[in-house]
C-alpha cells in the first residue's frame, strides 16, 4: 500500500492526468474511479482523485466521507487544493471532493476550470484521475480534452454504447491526438466484454477512422454491489474478488 505523498513537498515531474468518462451514467464510473485510484495506489504510486462532476459529485457518499474541504471551499479561496486534498484511511490515495447540486460549479468559467486543471496539474502526485460527470457538457469535454489519457467507460447496454461513441467523437474534435481506450464494464464474462468493445471498435473505426484502444474489461461481481452499499472501496471490503483483479489489471497497464 503506497503511503500518500507529503503535500508540501515538489514533485519530480507532472503527473500523469486520467480523466474518467461514459457519456451515460449508471455504468460504474465513479466506482470505477475510487478502485482505479486504489490500485494505482496499491502499486505505490500517489494518487489524488478528483470527483470532475462539478453538478453531481458523488465520490465521497461512496466512500462515506464528509470532507471539511471541497472544490467550492478552494475556488473561494479558503483553502488550497493541496489542502483540500483529503487522505483516504487504509487506501493509500487523496480525494479532492467536488459539491453535489452546485449550479455554479456546473456553469464554472472556462478560465477559472483551466486555473483548477493547471493546479491539479502541479500537484506532487503521479496519477490524478478525473471523474467526469455523465454527459457532454463543456465543462466535461474541457476536462476530457485536457488529460493525458481518456478511459471511455462502457456496457453491453445499447445506450451506454452510442454515448461512449459520442464521447470518443467530441473528443477526437476537441484533442485529435488524444490518447482514448475503452473499458467495458459490468461484462457478463471476458468473451462478452470483448464483443462489447468489438462492436465500439467497429463504430470507430468505420466512422472515426480509428479505433481507440482496449484498457481492460471489468467482470459483473456481485462483492461491488456490497462494498458501493457499505461505502468502503472494493480493494478494502473485498480484494480477492474478480472486479478487483480486473481493475489491477488496468491499473498496471495504464502508463503504457
Amino acid at each position: 500500500m503506497s503511503a500518500l505523498p507529503a503535500l508540501d513537498s515538489k514533485p519530480a515531474a507532472r503527473p500523469h492526468v486520467t480523466a474518467i468518462a461514459s457519456g451515460k451514467g449508471g455504468v460504474g464510473k465513479t466506482w470505477f474511479a475510487v478502485t482505479l485510484a486504489h490500485a494505482l495506489a496499491d502499486q505505490h504510486h500517489r494518487v489524488l482523485l478528483f470527483d470532475g462532476d462539478l453538478g453531481l459529485a458523488n465520490v465521497d457518499i461512496q466512500l462515506g466521507i464528509t470532507p471539511a474541504h471541497d472544490l467550492g471551499t478552494v475556488l473561494a479561496g479558503r483553502v488550497t487544493l493541496a489542502e483540500a486534498a483529503l487522505p483516504i484511511d487504509g487506501a493509500g490515495f487523496a480525494v479532492l471532493a467536488g459539491r453535489s447540486g452546485s449550479g455554479a460549479l456546473a456553469a464554472l468559467p472556462e478560465a477559472a476550470l483551466a486555473n483548477v486543471l493547471a493546479g491539479l496539474s502541479a500537484l506532487p502526485f503521479d496519477h490524478v484521475l478525473l471523474d467526469l460527470g455523465a454527459g457532454l457538457d463543456a465543462a466535461t469535454r474541457r476536462m476530457a480534452a485536457g488529460a493525458d489519457t481518456l478511459l471511455v467507460l462502457v456496457t453491453d447496454e445499447p445506450t451506454s454504447l452510442t454515448d461512449a461513441y459520442a464521447v470518443i467523437k467530441l473528443n477526437e474534435a476537441d484533442a485529435p491526438q488524444a490518447d482514448v481506450r475503452i473499458v467495458v464494464n459490468l461484462a457478463a464474462g471476458s468473451a462478452a466484454g470483448q464483443r462489447t468493445y468489438a462492436t465500439l471498435a467497429r463504430a470507430c473505426g468505420r466512422f472515426l477512422g480509428h479505433t481507440p484502444r482496449l484498457a481492460g474489461i471489468v467482470r459483473r461481481d456481485p462483492r461491488v454491489t456490497d462494498a458501493i452499499r457499505h461505502q468502503t472501496p472494493l480493494l478494502t471490503r473485498h480484494p480477492n474478488t474478480i472486479a478487483a483483479s480486473d481493475v489491477r489489471h488496468i491499473a498496471a497497464g495504464l502508463g503504457d
